[in-house]
């Protein structure tokens, strides 16, 4: 007998087991990604364009990502990641992070404009490249891996960075504001083209 799980069922059930406590730190590895592969997919692989590839990331970024929907120091689309990472401990946090920081980033196969994308490179080495170095695409920045993220998740952050809602840096913050919409979009094409 085959059961099928709607979605949105599978995301109540995984939000009411992590705040009833039933998922901690004696639950074994595969009973505590099951939520977050019910969203980003098998090993953090999203295929969903507005939710980001998880898998390869480094497991601080991840960690730090899940204790800041925690504590709700980051914005929460839809609600869905606070109430997840509520039930998530911080030794839990750490075996997430370390778990998808041992998958394999897979970038998003999505088509970019070659011209917008070259002028993105610049922008890209002369205002991110001290802690997004190789174009964003190295893990152990600790600052999530930029190149071959979904476009449409990107757009989302630098909206809510640009906009205040998500907490960043002081020194980010500074280049980001030397950034105008269309310096923002040349870079998502440039993180979307680099192979």
């Amino acid at each position: 007998m085959k059961i099928h799980m709607h979605f949105s069922t599978f995301i109540c059930t995984s939000i009411l087991l992590f705040n009833a406590g039933i998922l901690d730190s004696s639950a074994d590895i595969k009973t505590l990604i099951a939520p977050c592969e019910g969203c980003h997919g098998k090993d953090g692989a999203s295929q969903n364009s507005t939710i980001p590839i998880i898998g390869g990331m480094s497991a601080v970024y991840i960690s730090d990502a899940l204790t800041a929907f925690r504590n709700k120091t980051r914005l929460c689309s839809g609600g869905v990641m606070c109430q997840l990472a509520s039930g998530i401990s911080k030794q839990d946090a750490r075996r997430i992070g370390i778990y998808f920081a041992g998958k394999p980033f897979v970038r998003a196969k999505q088509p970019f404009d070659i011209a917008l994308a070259t002028r993105g490179q610049a922008i890209q080495q002369r205002y991110c490249s001290k802690c997004h170095r190789q174009g964003g695409s190295v893990a152990q920045d600790d600052a999530g891996i930029m190149t071959g993220q979904w476009k449409p998740y990107l757009e989302q952050q630098f909206k809510e960075i640009k906009s205040g809602k998500r907490q960043i840096s002081e020194l980010m913050k500074l280049k980001i504001n030397k950034l105008n919409d269309d310096d923002i979009k040349a870079l998502i094409e440039y993180f979307a083209s680099v192979k």
